[in-house]
């Protein structure tokens, strides 16, 4: 039986083999794990179909387009296909020699000593005469866009720091780092991104999750979160002002009448947005119970690319890990994402009285080209209000 590269998305068209999770000849039982693969997307694993004995085609780390055969199974040990063993290609013949790095624990010959450094240029204005018999004029040292950065290591030159525990090591950025280093970049360079920020006072909503909470969970198999009251909130706020749900394409403004929330999770690999598709027609314990599984998928790099698709809004919750208060960065071709934070007692006025209350900064960055400083202000503080009063959205 052949172990093929699947078929994952119609936009992806290769998949890194990130690790292989067994040996080539190694007896293997059905369901158990054989590898993991990076797209620039998502990551997945490829489980044994059926018992027998695996003979590896493809190494770690490298790249194949999809269909590739990266594995041979068979069913009874001792048929196992008989493979020439892999050889790395060898790189084309150049004229210049790659330069050889050292392992670690080696020694290292002496570095030749490097010719001396020029004189510093005055920074005094040059006259005319001074400028015709002087060399030409040495450029400035800045860096162009896009160009590496120098290495500071060799401007310094050599140098003992006594501390032979100051070790460093490279890791090659995976598909999916790559693809959100890409779009973040993108979302800061494509887009007039700005940000408003309000806080919600969360004391009914902590009475609402205290009084129910036990009968929530013995109902639903599932805790009465934050996250739910959010959804609706925003879901709400989204119907009001619809142009917070658009998209800008072209010379055009795409008004989308479904809500599609996108929940960003953090896992090892990097930050990931899967979607509650339909978010308006989900109830409290619906809400939670697709988060908590789509998190748990994210975190076990088995989510479906049908998972990561589409998003007209997102929710970023940095308060799990403490953040008082941040602009979240958006996530193209979304137009806005709201930021929650750290719950904090802090004093409020309330009724001429000063008094503490669970509070909480949200932020809203949104794409400044469609929407509007009013739009996003007054959509804040429906979303405030909304969870300031929870009450409607569970009557709904």
């Amino acid at each position: 039986m052949d172990i093929r590269i699947p078929e994952i998305g119609e936009s992806i068209i290769e998949a890194k083999l990130a690790k292989w999770h067994c040996q080539d000849g190694a007896q293997v039982q059905k369901d158990d794990l054989l590898c993991e693969l990076e797209t620039d997307k998502i990551t997945l694993e490829l489980f044994a179909e059926t018992d027998g004995v695996v003979t590896l085609r493809t190494e770690e780390g490298e790249t194949v387009p999809i269909g590739t055969v990266i594995a041979v199974l068979t069913e009874e040990a001792g048929q196992a296909q008989t493979t020439e063993p892999l050889e790395p290609s060898e790189p084309p013949p150049s004229d210049t020699q790659p330069a050889e790095y050292p392992a670690a624990g080696q020694e290292t010959a002496e570095p030749e000593p490097k010719p001396p450094r020029p004189q510093k240029q005055s920074a005094v204005p040059q006259t005319e005469t001074e400028t015709e018999a002087s060399p030409e004029p040495i450029e400035p040292a800045i860096p162009q866009p896009g160009a590496p950065f120098p290495n500071m290591e060799e401007d310094l030159g050599d140098h003992d720091s006594g501390d032979e525990e100051r070790l460093s090591h490279r890791e090659p950025l995976s598909p999916l780092r790559q693809t959100v280093a890409r779009r973040l970049l993108a979302a800061r360079q494509q887009t007039a991104m700005a940000t408003t920020i309000n806080e919600a006072d969360l004391s009914r909503i902590m009475e609402l999750r205290s009084q129910y909470g036990e009968r929530f969970m013995e109902r639903n198999g599932i805790k009465l979160g934050l996250m739910s009251f959010f959804v609706k909130a925003c879901v709400e706020a989204l119907r009001e002002f619809p142009v917070i749900n658009a998209r800008l394409e072209e010379e055009a403004i795409v008004y989308q009448h479904f809500y599609d929330i996108g929940i960003a999770v953090a896992t090892d690999q990097g930050l990931v947005a899967p979607v509650l598709l339909n978010a308006d027609r989900l109830n409290f314990a619906d809400i939670e119970k697709q988060i908590a599984e789509l998190a748990e998928k994210a975190r076990k790099h088995r989510l479906a690319l049908a998972d990561l698709q589409g998003g007209t809004f997102s929710i970023s919750n940095g308060g799990v890990y403490g953040s008082l208060l941040s602009t979240p960065l958006l996530n193209p071709p979304q137009s806005a994402i709201l930021g929650m934070h750290s719950i904090q007692q802090r004093p409020v006025v309330r009724d001429d009285q000063i008094v503490a209350r669970p509070m909480m900064y949200l932020a809203l960055s949104y794409d400044h080209r469609l929407i509007d400083g009013r739009d996003a202000v007054n959509f804040l503080k429906r979303v405030v209000e909304r969870v300031e009063e929870p009450e409607e959205s569970l009557l709904e």
